[in-house]
C-alpha cells in the first residue's frame, strides 16, 4: 500500500465533512461528498458559497479546519508531492507567464511530467495550433483559458479540478471543452468543475453539489433535483403572469422562479402544453419555450430562493505548488 493512502477502496475524490474557518468567519461547514471514477460532478452555487474553499481543501492547498478531504486515497495536503503527478487542475485565471508563446508554455508543463500528452496533439485537440507562438497575454479570453485546459491535461491526470473552463470561451471553444470533458469520462478520470453557466453545466456534468453559505444545500441530478421541487418541466414567458390562473386552467401548481421563468408542479401531456400556449396566447403571453424535465437553470433559483446572501471569506495565501 502506498504512504498516506487507505486500504480500502474509495471514490478518486473525497471530501468528508470539510470545514473551514477564516478567523470569525465560516467559510465551510460539514460538506460531504464523493466523486466516482468515470464521473463528473458540477460543484455550484453563488460568488461566496464556498466553491473555492472546497476546491482549495480538494487540491492540497488548503488544510481543512475540520473534515478531511481525499484524492485517490491521499492526504491532499499531507501527501501533496504523491497527489499532483495524478491531478489536472484548470485555474479560472492566470498561472501562466504573459510573455511565453503557447507551444513553449505546454512543452515546459510537459516536462514536469514522466508520460505527458504530446505538445502538438493537445494544441490540435483545443484548436490552439494557429496561435503557438503568440504570448499568452496576446490571446483572446477563450484561447487563455483553453490554453489553461491544456496545461491541466498535459500530465494524463486521473483526477482533473476545471475552475469555470467556458469562462469567456466563443460557442465554437464550448464545443471543444464539452467534447474534452467528455473523453476524460470516458477514459475514467474524476472529475469536479466549477461554473456559473448552468447550461454548459447541465451539458457536460453527471450530478451536481450545490453549497450555500459554506453549507451543502442539495447534491444530485438535474433530475432528482426537479423531483424535489416536484417539478415536471419549465417554460419562459412573460414576466409577472398570474401563477394562479394559470395554474387552475392546467391543473398543476405554477411557480415564477425568476422573472419570465415558470417551473410546473406536475406533468403536461401533449394536450396539457396546448393549453399552456392557448392559455398563453389568451393572455398575450408567448411560451418562448417549453422543457418537460425541468431546465437547471430555473431549478437552481428555485434551490436558492429564500437562501441567505453569502459573506465573501477572505482569501487565503496559497501553498507553493510542489512539481
Amino acid at each position: 500500500m502506498r504512504a498516506g493512502a487507505s486500504d480500502q477502496p474509495s471514490a478518486p475524490i473525497v471530501a468528508s465533512g470539510l470545514g473551514v474557518t477564516y478567523g470569525t468567519t465560516t467559510a465551510l461547514s460539514d460538506v460531504s461528498f464523493s466523486v466516482e471514477a468515470g464521473e463528473v460532478v458540477a460543484l455550484l452555487g453563488p460568488n461566496g458559497a464556498g466553491k473555492t474553499s472546497t476546491l482549495r481543501c480538494l487540491e492540497g492547498y488548503l488544510t481543512p479546519t475540520t473534515g478531511s478531504a481525499r484524492i485517490l486515497g491521499f492526504d491532499p495536503v499531507a501527501d501533496h508531492a504523491a497527489v499532483v503527478p495524478h491531478l489536472g487542475i484548470m485555474l479560472q485565471g492566470g498561472g501562466v507567464y504573459p510573455a511565453m508563446r503557447v507551444a513553449e508554455t505546454i512543452r515546459l508543463f510537459a516536462a514536469y511530467y514522466e508520460n505527458p500528452r504530446d505538445p502538438s496533439e493537445l494544441m490540435d485537440l483545443l484548436g490552439l495550433s494557429h496561435v503557438a507562438t503568440t504570448p499568452w497575454r496576446r490571446l483572446s479570453g477563450g484561447e487563455q483559458q483553453r490554453l489553461s485546459l491544456a496545461l491541466a491535461l498535459v500530465g494524463r491526470p486521473s483526477v482533473v479540478m476545471l475552475d469555470e473552463p467556458t469562462a469567456g470561451v466563443d460557442p465554437e471553444g464550448r464545443v471543444v471543452i464539452r467534447t474534452v470533458v467528455e473523453s476524460l469520462r470516458a477514459s475514467g478520470a474524476a472529475v469536479v468543475l466549477t461554473s456559473h453557466e448552468l447550461s454548459e453545466v447541465d451539458a457536460m456534468a453527471d450530478r451536481h453539489v450545490f453549497l450555500s453559505a459554506g453549507r451543502l444545500l442539495f447534491a444530485g441530478t438535474t433530475a432528482e433535483l426537479s423531483a424535489r421541487h416536484g417539478s415536471a418541466g419549465s417554460f419562459g414567458s412573460t414576466p409577472g403572469l398570474d401563477a394562479l390562473l394559470l395554474a387552475n386552467r392546467l391543473g398543476v401548481s405554477v411557480n415564477e422562479v425568476r422573472p419570465g421563468h415558470y417551473l410546473l408542479g406536475g406533468a403536461l401531456g401533449s394536450d396539457g402544453v396546448a393549453l399552456l400556449s392557448s392559455t398563453l396566447a389568451d393572455l398575450d403571453a408567448p411560451l418562448d419555450r417549453f422543457n418537460a424535465s425541468g431546465d437547471l437553470t430555473d431549478l437552481y433559483h428555485a434551490l436558492y430562493a429564500g437562501e441567505p446572501a453569502p459573506l465573501p471569506a477572505p482569501e487565503p495565501r496559497r501553498r507553493r505548488r510542489q512539481r
